[in-house]
C-alpha cells in the first residue's frame, strides 16, 4: 500500500483548478482534477483518494449535493469546500452536510496548504494505519513518501538496515517504524547512542561482562545485544564507534553470537540489527576509520533520509503535528495556531537542525505566544529576520540565496496586513524598520 496522498480537485473553473492542483504537486501530492461535480463523484466512487476539494457551484449537480450523495455512498476521506460566494450560512450547510471544512476564494496559498495538511492529519486512525503512517514520522512530501514505501519493504525481512541522514531528521523513529513493521514487532526495542558512551563503557554495555571481568564488575551483567533477544536493536551513530569495537561487531553480524566482556564462550543472539549515522561512512572508510567488511555488512538495506529543507512543503504538516502535541500535553492550548505571515517565514527557513529544531520553534513561539494565535514576533530572529546581523548561525547565510522568493513574500503579507504601514509591518516580522527598508529596498518594494 502506497503513503501517497492523492488529491481530487473539482472546480469548473478551469484556472482555478489548474493553479490549485499545481500548488498542491508543490506540497508533494498526487493531484487530479474534475470539471464538474458528476464527474468527481463517479471517479470518487473508484476509490484511491484521499482529500477532496469541492467548488460549491458548478453547473449541473452543485458542491452541496454532491457532498451528500458521497457521504451517502460511503466516502470517509475528508471534503474542503470552497467557494466564491462564501457566507456564513453556507459554511454551516455544507459542514451540516458532510463537509469537513469551509474556505472563501480567493483563497490564502498558504492557508490552503495548511489546512489540506490539518484535514489529513484528523483521518480516522485506521486509516492512517491503512496508509502506513509511519508512528511519529509525517509527511507527504515525494521524498519522503519514498522513504515510508522503502521502510514498508525492508521490514518484513530480516535484513540489516542502515539509517543514514543529517542530526534531527528523525532516525531513531524510522528504526522504531522498521520494528513496528516487523514480524520481531512482540520483542524488544534497544536503542543505543554509540557516540554517548566511552568506548570501554559502550563495549560492556553492548555485550555484557562477567564477574571481575575489569575493576567495578562486581557481578554478571548481560549486554544490550541479550536485552534486545527476539527483537531489534538500534545502533544509534555507529560512525563513532572505534576500530576495535567495530571487530567485535562484525562479530556479531557475521556469526549471529555475543562475547561478554572478560567471557571465553560465546553466546548466541537472535537480534536485528538496525543501525544509523550521520556521517558520510564511505569518506570514513576511505580514510581508514572505518572498516569496510563492517560497512558492507551494515549497508544491506540503506534508509536515506532527506533533510527539512529538501522538503519544505512538509513544513505545515510538521507544524501541525507538533502543536497537536502540545494540545495534548497543556490544558487550555486547544486553540493554538501560526499565522500565515508566521507560517511563510517558517517555510522559508532553512532549518539546519531538521525536525528537532522545528519541534522546539513550535513550542518556544507558542509559549510565547500565550495561547491562541502565534504571530510572527513570537519566532526566533534568525527565523523572523535572517539577515540580521548575529542573529543567524553560519548555515543561514544561504538562506537569501535559496529562499529570497519566500522572505519577499512575508514581506509583502506583512505590509498588506498592516495597510501599507511600514511600522506596523517591521512589527508584525519581528524585525526593525531599519532592516525592513533595507529587504524592501533590495526586493524593490515600495518604490515610487
Amino acid at each position: 500500500m502506497t503513503s501517497a496522498r492523492r488529491i481530487l480537485v473539482v472546480d469548473d473553473d478551469r484556472a482555478f483548478r489548474l493553479s490549485t492542483a499545481q500548488l498542491l504537486r508543490q506540497d508533494g501530492h498526487e493531484v487530479d482534477v474534475a470539471g464538474d461535480a458528476a464527474e468527481a463523484v463517479e471517479r470518487l466512487e473508484a476509490g484511491g483518494f484521499d482529500l477532496v476539494l469541492l467548488d460549491m457551484r458548478m453547473p449541473g449537480m452543485d458542491g452541496l449535493t454532491a457532498v451528500e450523495v458521497l457521504r451517502t455512498r460511503g466516502l470517509r476521506a475528508p471534503i474542503l469546500m470552497i467557494s466564491g460566494f462564501g457566507t456564513i450560512d453556507t459554511a454551516v450547510e455544507s459542514i451540516h452536510r458532510g463537509a469537513d471544512h469551509f474556505l472563501s476564494k480567493p483563497v490564502d496559498p498558504d492557508v490552503l496548504s495548511a489546512k489540506v495538511a490539518e484535514l489529513m492529519e484528523r483521518r480516522p486512525a485506521q486509516e492512517r494505519v491503512r496508509e502506513g503512517a509511519l508512528g511519529a514520522m509525517v509527511g507527504h512530501a515525494r521524498v519522503m513518501r519514498d522513504v515510508f514505501d522503502a521502510v514498508r519493504r525492508v521490514a518484513p525481512t530480516e535484513a540489516t538496515v542502515l539509517i543514514t541522514g543529517e542530526t534531527g531528521t528523525g532516525k531513531e523513529l524510522l528504526a522504531r517504524a522498521v520494528h513496528d513493521l516487523s514480524p520481531r514487532s512482540s520483542g524488544p526495542f534497544v536503542p543505543v547512542n554509540c557516540a554517548a558512551l566511552a568506548e570501554g563503557v559502550l563495549e560492556s554495555e553492548l555485550f555484557g561482562h562477567v564477574r571481575g571481568a575489569f575493576t567495578g564488575a562486581v557481578g554478571e551483567r548481560k549486554g544490550l545485544f541479550a536485552a534486545a533477544q527476539g527483537g531489534t536493536i538500534f545502533l544509534d551513530e555507529v560512525g563513532d564507534v572505534s576500530l576495535a569495537l567495530q571487530q567485535r561487531l562484525l562479530r556479531v553480524l557475521q556469526e549471529r553470537e555475543v562475547v561478554p566482556v572478560g567471557a571465553v564462550r560465546p553466546e548466541r543472539v537472535d537480534v536485528r540489527v538496525v543501525a544509523a549515522t550521520h556521517r558520510d561512512l564511505e569518506s570514513e572508510m576511505r580514510e581508514g576509520r572505518f572498516r569496510d567488511d563492517l560497512f558492507y555488512r551494515l549497508d544491506v538495506f540503506r534508509i536515506d533520509v532527506p533533510p527539512l529543507r529538501d522538503r519544505a512543503a512538509d513544513v505545515p504538516l510538521l507544524v501541525e503535528a507538533a502543536l497537536a502535541r502540545m494540545r495534548e500535553r497543556t490544558p487550555g492550548s486547544s486553540s493554538l495556531a501560526f499565522s500565515p505571515l508566521a507560517m511563510r517565514l517558517l517555510r522559508a527557513h532553512r532549518w539546519p537542525g531538521n525536525v528537532r529544531e522545528l519541534f522546539a520553534v513550535v513550542e518556544s513561539a507558542a509559549i510565547r505566544a500565550g495561547g491562541g494565535r502565534i504571530e510572527a514576533q513570537h519566532l526566533p530572529p534568525a527565523i523572523r529576520d535572517p539577515g540580521a546581523a548575529g542573529s543567524a548561525p553560519p548555515q543561514e547565510e544561504r538562506y537569501r540565496a535559496a529562499e529570497p522568493e519566500a522572505e519577499r513574500e512575508a514581506i509583502e503579507a506583512a505590509l498588506t496586513e498592516a495597510d501599507g504601514s511600514r511600522s506596523k509591518a517591521a512589527e508584525l516580522l519581528g524585525m526593525s524598520r531599519t532592516t525592513l527598508w533595507r529587504r524592501m529596498k533590495e526586493f524593490g518594494l515600495g518604490e515610487e
